[in-house]
């Protein structure tokens, strides 16, 4: 009854000179914390000037119902306030004030929110409020750029979210929506190129991986290594760094056309390479930290541009290994990218909105520096996966990263890359004392794991097994480690476990590796550094660095081994990072 009479008697008191007044209750208030509760004080004054504002983060962070929304009255919803926000447990008045970001950078069902909001016919403005510490330190012409891009984005999602559920029903506020070409899923990704002045470390370990190298390209200092649907574009342009770094990825898409035109309306900024008459053009797009998105599309067999590294490559590329003509290694599985602290959750509306993806739960994975923040999206298939991890401030190597390929026999791939002379990461014996203490592995299959330096989880949709080799300090990555890293899937049944192996993203293990893993304005960070690495299953699991990484990530031990990473494994080196990756 008191907040009733006060809210009386505020209204009568702002009536006199002309002033609306919106009721906004905060999730934190000690008396009136919920719009239900906003509502009927509102309702019980009974002034015409007197109303609702709504806010999501007061209303979802609290988890209240929203449905109630549509009982009130649409002239009494005089306001709307948006922010998203990540998952978290934290008080709500610190969450609120630190984590606050753009529709599209969290977790909460926005569109759902303001579908609810819509049918119960609010008609005026979109507005944010959002509180964090990011945006008061970057560049506000590039934050106001992303905020006019979440609300575009959040627009387009409430007709699609509706068209999901089956519904056709027009609003009145429909009209004011803004409608962008439809999201299309990617299939998968179609190359990764790695940019830098020496390149001969990494052909070495291509070659010795199983990759056969294609030719150079017909205008461009480029050459194309591939092994089964996996390819990687080596590019030693004369104004590349010396350190190389992975500079591009190509997103498969059903219409590469459509995504550029969606892209385009969103304000991405386009990037643009030079091609001649005879040579392939694809859309391609900048994301916050620098990486180059190119749209291609699925073709039956080799894609046409393939057919443009057509000169032979006299001897700069290493001989092909025995054997390597059976491609073991399958595609690209997955593509850790290291973010500038401050734009991890800008580069994940990018991923977002351009291509669809959608987010998975946020990972932090300890590492020597610090904890490694790893945030994966991905498509609901896992066709493309892409952990976007941020290191530690203080991290040595804040822009290491890498691209994990899949495998179809890691025995037979490991036994190979051994004999053409590739060295794996040792691993410590207490990792397959720890192993043969939680499965019940035979002695053999221990042996094997082993002497192979292989790693190893299982859980009830089958198992899990991957190896890394060791950094270089030349020609791969000058300075730094570049892991390479073949992890594999096998979709085997265990007793008593129904059903085919689970999607990517919905693990729940207590061990090895569980989670490894453009804006305008200035340049957002240092250059990353990249490594290689290969990787495979059916849903996601754990994967070595980021580009604030280049520690493998394996098995999660209770304390660390000595010389080794908190993560139970890594470099010997005080130079490496820990890696994050998908989960």
């Amino acid at each position: 009854m008191l907040d009733g009479q006060i809210a009386l008697q505020l209204a009568d008191a702002a009536a006199a000179h002309g002033i609306r007044l919106a009721y906004e209750a905060l999730a934190w208030g000690a008396a009136v914390n919920d719009v239900h509760h906003s509502w009927r004080i509102v309702r019980a004054a009974d002034r015409e000037n007197l109303g609702i504002c709504l806010d999501s983060f007061h209303i979802l962070s609290r988890d209240w119902p929203t449905e109630g929304i549509l009982r009130i009255p649409a002239e009494k919803l005089f306001f709307l306030q948006l922010a998203d926000a990540p998952p978290m447990s934290l008080d709500v008045l610190s969450w609120s004030r630190h984590h606050r970001v753009f529709p599209g950078e969290g977790g909460f069902a926005l569109a759902r929110f303001l579908d609810t909001v819509l049918r119960a016919g609010y008609a005026g403005p979109l507005s944010l409020e959002i509180f964090n510490d990011s945006y008061r330190q970057t560049n506000v012409y590039r934050t106001a750029q992303e905020a006019h891009r979440s609300l575009v984005w959040l627009q387009d999602r409430v007709p699609a979210l509706r068209a999901q559920r089956g519904e056709d029903e027009r609003l009145p506020a429909d009209a004011a929506l803004t409608r962008l070409p439809q999201a299309q899923a990617p299939t998968g990704i179609q190359w990764a190129e790695v940019r830098g002045q020496r390149t001969d470390g990494l052909q070495a370990l291509l070659a010795q991986l199983g990759f056969s190298p294609r030719g150079r390209h017909r205008t461009k200092p480029v050459r194309l290594w591939e092994q089964g649907a996996a390819r990687v574009v080596l590019n030693e342009d004369h104004w590349a760094r010396e350190e190389a770094s992975l500079a591009s990825l190509a997103v498969q898409v059903p219409s590469a056309q459509a995504t550029a035109r969606r892209c385009r309306e969103l304000g991405f900024r386009e990037v643009a390479r030079l091609a001649h008459d005879d040579e392939q053009r694809f859309p391609a797009f900048l994301a916050p930290d620098e990486t180059e998105v190119f749209l291609t599309e699925a073709t039956e067999g080799q894609p046409a541009w393939v057919a443009e590294f057509d000169r032979p490559d006299v001897g700069a590329a290493p001989a092909a290994q025995p054997g390597a003509d059976a491609a073991l290694i399958t595609g690209i599985d997955h593509v850790n990218l290291a973010q500038p602290r401050h734009h991890q959750a800008e580069s994940m509306l990018f991923y977002r909105a351009a291509l669809g993806l959608e987010r998975r739960a946020a990972t932090d994975v300890p590492g020597p520096d610090g904890l490694i923040s790893s945030q994966v999206v991905r498509t609901e298939d896992g066709s493309v996966r892409l952990p976007l991890n941020v290191a530690p401030d203080l991290s040595a190597h804040p822009g290491r990263e890498h691209v994990a390929f899949a495998c179809r026999d890691i025995l037979t791939l490991a036994r190979r890359a051994r004999k053409a002379g590739l060295g794996f990461l040792p691993v410590p014996e207490n990792y397959y004392e720890d192993l043969a203490a939680r499965f019940d592995l035979p002695t053999s299959r221990l042996g094997t794991l082993r002497e192979l330096d292989l790693m190893y989880d299982r859980d009830e949709r089958g198992e899990f097994l991957h190896f890394y080799t060791p950094h270089r300090r030349a020609g791969v990555l000058r300075g730094g480690p570049a892991p390479g890293r073949l992890r594999r899937l096998r979709r085997t049944r265990r007793p008593g476990a129904p059903g085919r192996p689970g999607p990517p993203g919905r693990r729940s293990l207590r061990d090895p590796a569980k989670h490894l893993g453009n804006g305008e304005g200035p340049r957002p960070g240092p250059r990353r550094s990249s490594g290689v690495g290969t990787g495979a299953g059916p849903f996601t699991v754990p994967s070595p660095c980021g580009r604030g990484a280049h520690r493998a990530r394996t098995v999660r031990h209770q304390e660390p081994y000595p010389g080794y990473s908190s993560s139970g494994i890594a470099w010997n080196s005080a130079a490496t990072e820990p890696s994050v990756s998908p989960a």
